[in-house]
């Protein structure tokens, strides 16, 4: 039954924190790719070697199913993945599908021509290797017409969480929404369009104010991961042990994650 929770780092917990609540009964297999973390400054190719691979060991721990829990990784990887290396009784999802549901009120399959929406003018904060792909901006445009989306590389915030540095990460969240403002003075919305940034959620809103609605991944995606495997039931991989695989220090990255999930958390090798 397990589905597996990939990510560059420690970020993907605030999905894993939320499906986890969301489906008590999934074991879920997180593996943290720490060693290699950020994803944000690495070009696409290596972005998808380094994917690939998590995600393959993730197969190996009896995942059938997958969440990219990391926006950089669906923005570069994900799109390749599924159109010639997942095998066919295995699903590779990413982050973007619910977050775009949101924004354009719209489900997935709703394949009718792009409309309005409510929202006119959204900021999107993101890592430099998401930004550069426009991947959101490309599934946007499907789906919605008249959005201008203003996109911000937060370059510095990833590391500043990672090395739990905390002051760092909420003085660069604040740079970084004065520069967006300076491009977007007056957004409707705002993404976070990074699994880390739920961590800082706080200082983003503070910082954005609060006429800003800001959109913020990890419920969404544990919702519609709660109303695929309804639908999909046999997507449920035959793996039945919850594990958590770091490539990087199990103790450093144990003691890190133990810190953002406020509870014991034991990551082993992968």
């Amino acid at each position: 039954m397990a589905v597996g929770i990939f990510d560059s780092g420690l970020g993907g917990l605030t999905v894993y924190q939320a499906a986890a609540e969301a489906l008590p009964d999934v074991p879920f297999v997180y593996f943290g790719d720490n060693a290699n973390t950020p994803y944000g400054v690495r070009d696409a190719e290596d972005i998808y070697k380094l994917t690939t691979a998590g995600v393959t060991r993730l197969f190996e721990a009896g995942c059938d199913l997958v969440i990219l829990a990391c926006n950089t990784a669906s923005a570069a990887a994900l799109r390749r993945m599924q159109e010639g290396w997942v095998p066919a009784d295995k699903r590779v999802l990413g982050v973007f599908v619910p977050l775009i549901e949101a924004l354009t009120e719209r489900e997935w399959g709703d394949n009718s021509p792009p409309r309005e929406v409510a929202v006119k003018h959204v900021a999107l904060f993101a890592t430099p290797a998401t930004v550069r792909s426009r991947a959101f901006q490309r599934e946007l445009a499907f789906r919605a017409i008249g959005v201008d989306v203003e996109a911000q590389a937060c370059a510095g915030v990833v590391d500043a969480i990672e090395e739990g540095d905390m002051i760092l990460a909420e003085a660069l969240v604040r740079s970084h929404v004065e520069a967006l403002r300076r491009k977007m003075p007056e957004p409707d919305a705002a993404i976070l369009g990074c699994t880390h940034y739920p961590i800082v959620e706080d200082d983003f809103k503070d910082a954005l104010g609060p006429n800003v609605k800001v959109f913020s991944q990890p419920a969404l995606v544990a919702a519609s991961l709660a109303d695929y495997l309804k639908r999909r039931p046999e997507m449920r991989g035959p793996g039945e042990v919850p594990m958590f695989l770091t490539t990087g220090d199990p103790q450093r990255v144990s003691d890190q994650a133990t810190r953002f999930l406020r509870r014991r958390t034991e990551f082993h090798a992968a």
